[in-house]
């Protein structure tokens, strides 16, 4: 059902089994998927897209131009994946021509108040709890959770599978499969209940615990640390998954 009061550009593209709810505005060159729900009161900006299967819920602005001084007026875009939830009040910004969209996954969960700012990256099955901000260019890889409230810092990426505790802020990357809290930013554990969760074997998380405990808890520093973690773990997935983040860091690890 669209409701009578629902402002539709004629270029947009609604799926089968769309509902939009009353006083919302859908912007030019628009596509939805089939049988999204749209709130009231929620605006769609122009050159977004929508997967199917989503629900936004009332009074979110998706798509608007970004909040960055440099931002001047070039084509860019947003994208949704299948099945990902916008809880009331979202505003999610494209992105500049530095990247040129705003990407996030599918089966991701936007609570209240979140904000994602322009060119960032969302992976599949993120969490961001309320009140929660994301800079510009961050990265949240594949099932990553925010607690309420968390801060992160532009260009930050944070690993998959890492849950970061309510209230804290990111200024540096957060490494894949660890819970991270405190002020500054500090590793406190494995993610394992996250881990088992997910179907990560016994062997896996013993892995993932060892490495860490040389990274973190060593006394070494960081780059003799990594050289004993290369050195001496046997060869596995979690590992090569683990050290190519640390490698590829541009903001350093927390």
């Amino acid at each position: 059902m669209i409701h009578p009061t629902a402002l539709i550009d004629s270029s947009a593209e609604l799926g089968s089994g769309v509902e939009i709810g009353p006083y919302t505005v859908i912007e030019p060159n628009v596509i939805i998927g089939d049988n999204c729900i749209i709130g009231n009161h929620v605006t769609i900006c122009s050159n977004t897209t929508i997967g199917k299967n989503c629900k936004i819920f009332h009074c979110s602005s998706i798509g608007e131009i970004p909040q960055d001084l440099k931002f001047g007026g070039e084509e860019t875009i947003t994208n949704i994946g299948d099945k990902t939830v916008i809880r009331e009040y979202v505003t999610i910004n494209r992105g500049t021509k530095a990247l040129g969209k705003t990407s996030i996954g599918s089966g991701c969960l936007l609570m209240a108040s979140t904000h994602v700012a322009h060119d960032c990256i969302l992976g599949d099955n993120v969490i961001m709890s309320n009140l929660s901000t994301l800079g510009g260019h961050v990265e949240l890889e594949d099932w990553v959770i925010l607690g309420g409230g968390v801060l992160i810092h532009q260009f930050t990426k944070i690993g998959s599978h890492a849950f970061i505790g309510g209230g804290f802020r990111v200024v540096q990357d957060v490494p894949p499969f660890i819970l991270a809290a405190e002020d500054p930013l500090k590793f406190k554990s494995v993610n394992s209940l996250g881990l088992k969760r997910r179907g990560f074997s016994v062997e896996d998380r013993k892995r993932i615990k060892k490495i860490y405990k040389i990274y973190f808890r060593s006394g070494s520093n960081r780059k003799k640390s990594l050289k004993r973690i290369i050195d001496e773990m046997d060869s596995s997935d979690v590992k090569d998954q683990i050290v190519n983040f640390i490698n590829s860091s541009e903001r350093g690890i927390i």
